[in-house]
């Protein structure tokens, strides 16, 4: 008998507890979040720095570019480099490996977590490759611009800047069916017309800036364009090509990276960039750690994952979004 009657008691303090929106760990109903799903603003009553609830949202840049490297492009083999006019075989392969192995290897990745990248795609990678490029696009990444070959711009001139651009997203576009909307030029090396070439091309965001741990507005001839900065802490061809990381290495960083930035994201916007090209992100010991790496952040509440396309629609005409006039003198 008494425990029965303890049994109803419990019942009605739950239906009392419903009542108020409490559920059994004494938390509001809305904190509950799913941590790879866009949050709707509602869902969250702490966290109001970004438009969706989130405390700290995460974009990978998975960069397609095998295929579209010059001659003598950067490779383990470029510091001894052969005579003009001679194959660097081994050297290619190398290259191809990103998308024989890579860009597969990371597609399943992101489709284990159910998140969406950025991919930025160089023209001549997606001619000679049409099916990775294809594959990317059909997982629902966004395809982003990265010029028509891997090529500097930051010394064309306004008209040849145009076309180079131009033919990139028009080439990727014919063969994937999307048309990008970001752009991050050749180790970020943009010149003083880029931004007014993407904006006369109707792009929306660029990523080559370093300046923030958030995206921001900049004013392009008086109109908003939406910055997204890119990293160099958090990259693959820095640190582990570059430096000779070990991939444990690499997942330290990025755990550091975001205990801080999920930390100031209590009281602040912060964003978190990692980027991984085809070739060396793709490496079976980098997924591993980055596979681990998304496990830990999902751990923590009020995490997204998002492409870099979707942040800057949601930021473009948000109240809250920083307006950076830094680079004004280029962009009147």
């Amino acid at each position: 008998m008494n425990i029965i009657k303890t049994n109803k008691k419990l019942k009605s303090i739950g239906v009392l507890l419903s009542m108020f929106g409490i559920v059994a760990c004494g938390q509001p109903e809305s904190s509950k979040m799913t941590n790879t799903k866009k949050l709707e603003p509602q869902q969250s009553k702490k966290n109001r720095h970004w438009p969706n609830g989130a405390q700290l949202v995460i974009s990978f840049s998975m960069q397609f570019e095998t295929g579209g490297q010059p001659d003598g492009a950067e490779s383990p083999f470029s510091g001894k480099p052969l005579p003009k006019e001679t194959p660097d075989i081994p050297a290619n392969s190398w290259f191809r490996y990103g998308a024989k192995e890579g860009i597969y290897r990371m597609l399943k990745l992101w489709e284990k977590h159910g998140i969406h990248v950025t991919s930025h795609v160089v023209g001549e990678a997606a001619i000679k490759y049409p099916e990775v490029a294809k594959a990317i696009a059909r997982g629902g990444h966004e395809i982003a611009a990265h010029g028509i070959s891997w090529s500097d711009q930051w010394n064309m001139t306004y008209e040849e800047e145009y076309e180079f651009i131009k033919k990139g997203i028009d080439t990727v576009e014919a063969i994937t069916g999307k048309r990008g909307r970001g752009y991050n030029a050749n180790w970020l090396r943009r010149g003083p017309n880029t931004l007014k070439v993407l904006q006369d091309l109707n792009f929306l965001y660029h990523i080559d800036d370093l300046s923030r741990d958030e995206p921001f507005v900049t004013l392009v001839r008086g109109e908003k364009f939406v910055v997204i900065p890119y990293t160099l802490r958090n990259n693959d061809i820095v640190n582990i090509e570059g430096k000779n990381w070990s991939p444990d290495q690499f997942l330290a960083q990025l755990k550091a990276e975001f205990d801080q930035l999920y930390l100031e994201g209590a009281s602040q916007r912060r964003m978190m960039s990692v980027s991984l090209h085809d070739r060396i992100g793709g490496a079976p010991g980098i997924v591993k750690v980055v596979d681990q790496f998304i496990q830990y952040a999902k751990s923590h509440q009020d995490v997204v994952f998002m492409r870099k396309d979707e942040i800057a629609e949601m930021v473009i005409d948000d109240p809250n979004t920083l307006i950076d006039p830094s680079e004004m003198e280029y962009n009147k």
